[in-house]
């Protein structure tokens, strides 16, 4: 399954929708995406599951890498 993650670069910051980047990976569960990323200085915001057509529209997004966590 593919995810896409909306997170903040540090944990000490307030969620600023200006400021949220995105990632995406392959996992298991959303579960195994959280604890991939908890040594990470990340504050994740949302895990959403990404399939079918709207997968194929993320995929056409410049922005769009798999990253392995």
């Amino acid at each position: 399954m593919i995810f896409k993650v909306y997170y903040q670069e540090k944990k000490e910051e307030v969620p600023v929708r200006e400021h949220t980047r995105v990632l995406y990976t392959e996992a298991n569960s959303e579960r195994e995406v959280r604890h991939a990323l908890k040594n990470r200085p990340y504050n994740v915001e949302f895990v959403q599951k990404i399939e079918n057509s709207y997968l194929d529209y993320e995929k056409q997004s410049p922005n769009f890498k798999l990253e392995q966590l």
